[in-house]
């Protein structure tokens, strides 16, 4: 070999003698394309069918309220880091609160559910008439142990193909602790759990199969206002007392007259959660808990202003003090329709369950038992909801992460149509085929819609660009008075008799292939 022709061919020698000294690196396959990754999803969340129901009956029996949510957090952070997820527990000064993580880079998608039940709801599953399991306990009577499971199966079908094929991306998974107290997702929002998040996947139960954007529901304000006064012998010496009892009532009539002059869009409730010891004690304390609830920024701080007032009055009327604190505060919801639009699709590619005819008899028994029409289990889906009125309704805290991150909420058929929220009816489904059927549905599409965020970067940039155009002229400012921290305690009385008895109740997967088994009762119910 000449010189030259040395030279010119010493890349291609060298190169030869390298790749024969180093080991042999398989080529990376290339990834298969979003409508197979989406096939693959849906058979990865039915390969999940058997862990989806353990863990609605589980929750289901655990029947834990807000912030007190111990074993229920437990439970699901134990799944998750079995399955390499990584869990920071404890997270916004809350104990029951945690995020587990898993990936890098971007995107970052968040999925989020509500997990506290409420008090008061306990119910037998499967049973269409009020019969509680235990009188007066806890109970999911909105179906908040479905929606955990949802997004646990969907986040772990998801890692499981991203992981296959080497897709970039971080999933995260959120709790929506105390939900019913709207109490823990703006205190997130303010550790800056969210700001390095680039949409959040909600979910919420429901007896049908939709999504929704723009403004949905309102604000809310939740306060206890506590007069001070002085105690003394009610019968005996009564001048000499300063009734804070007198002071929460006269306020409350106040604030009932007032309503007459407030705009219709309001919402305003309250109970009396301390009224005194006993009768023949003038009280020297009672506290008044008041929700108030706006469509509004503006109108929430506006309604919350007058109550104020209306509590300082109430004082000079009795010779009182009055304090107040605030035990939660969040924004209206306010969706992205580019996500949403996207979350139709995925909802229209699964579609509605397979109802059985036993699932249509337990449905209608229970729409008979509560006067409405029995229609059964809805069997179409619903389509894409735009923007409705915001004349009162429901809220959730949710609506404070829609004003800082892209965000939607996914609405799955785990639940029978007529049903009363927060009512013992509305636990009536939640740890049935029912309840099994209609979260699996939901986790097929919330995993389909985690894959068009991770390999569509374009809806990424359309949500984005949607989201700003949602918050140029209104601009996110916290609701919650500086300083306000989580209340943490404002449950612990109302949990704590019933914890042992529930331990008696809890589900067993390990003998028993459902709750309803465990729990003998049979499915359907007998006519």
């Amino acid at each position: 070999m000449t010189a030259s022709l040395l030279r010119r061919r010493a890349p291609a020698i060298l190169g030869a003698v390298l790749a024969a000294a180093l080991p042999a690196v398989p080529a990376r396959a290339a990834a298969p394309d979003l409508d197979a990754l989406k096939q693959a999803a849906l058979a990865k969340v039915e390969a999940r069918r058997g862990l989806t129901q353990q863990m609605v009956d589980s929750l289901y029996s655990f029947a834990e309220i807000g912030f007190e949510e111990t074993e229920s957090s437990a439970y699901l952070t134990g799944i998750l880091e079995r399955e390499g997820f990584a869990v920071e527990r404890g997270i916004a000064g809350i104990p029951t609160a945690f995020v587990a993580s898993w990936g890098s880079g971007a995107p970052v998608i968040a999925m989020m559910a509500d997990l506290d039940g409420l008090p008061g709801l306990s119910q037998k599953p499967g049973v269409p008439k009020h019969d509680p399991q235990i009188e007066g306990g806890p109970g999911h009577g909105e179906g908040h142990n479905t929606g955990p499971a949802l997004i646990v199966t969907a986040a772990l079908a998801v890692k499981e193909l991203m992981q296959a094929h080497g897709l970039p991306g971080t999933l995260r998974v959120y709790p929506g602790v105390a939900e019913e107290l709207g109490a823990s997702r703006t205190y997130m929002v303010q550790a800056g759990l969210f700001k390095d998040v680039d949409a959040v996947l909600g979910v919420h139960v429901s007896s049908n199969f939709s999504v929704s954007y723009g403004q949905y529901g309102v604000g809310v304000v939740s306060t206890q206002f506590t007069f001070h006064g002085r105690g003394a012998h009610a019968g005996v010496s009564p001048w000499l007392g300063r009734s804070a009892l007198d002071a929460v009532e006269l306020m409350d009539v106040g604030w009932n007259f007032r309503r007459e002059h407030l705009p219709p869009e309001q919402r305003s409730h309250y109970v009396i959660v301390d009224g005194g010891v006993q009768p023949n004690i003038v009280p020297s304390t009672a506290t008044v808990w008041y929700y108030f609830r706006e469509s509004t920024y503006d109108r929430i701080r506006e309604l919350h202003e007058t109550a104020r007032r209306v509590a300082q009055g109430a004082a000079m009327m009795t010779d009182t003090t009055v304090s107040e604190k605030v035990i939660a505060a969040h924004w209206p919801r306010y969706f992205n329709r580019p996500m949403a639009e996207a979350m139709q699709a995925n909802i229209l590619r699964v579609g509605m369950p397979a109802w059985s005819d036993a699932d249509q008899r337990l449905a209608r028994a229970a729409q008979r038992e509560l006067g409405v029409e029995e229609v059964g289990l809805a069997t179409q889906t619903s389509g894409l909801k735009p923007p409705g009125n915001s004349l009162g309704g429901g809220a959730d805290d949710i609506g404070e992460v829609c004003w800082n991150v892209p965000t939607i909420v996914l609405r799955y058929p785990a639940n029978i149509p007529d049903m009363v929220m927060h009512h013992w009816s509305s636990g009536i489904a939640s740890a049935t085929p029912i309840a099994h059927q209609g979260t699996t549905a939901g986790a097929k599409a919330q995993a389909l819609m985690a894959l068009d965020l991770l390999l569509r970067p374009e809806l990424v940039q359309s949500a984005k660009a949607f989201f700003a155009t949602q918050t140029s002229k209104q601009k996110w400012q916290p609701l919650l008075p500086p300083g306000t921290t989580p209340p943490l305690t404002v449950n612990r009385e109302k949990m704590a008799p019933y914890r042992e008895r529930l331990k008696a109740l809890r589900y067993d997967p390990t003998k028993y292939r459902t709750y309803l088994e465990q729990l003998g009762i049979p499915y359907p119910p007998a006519e």
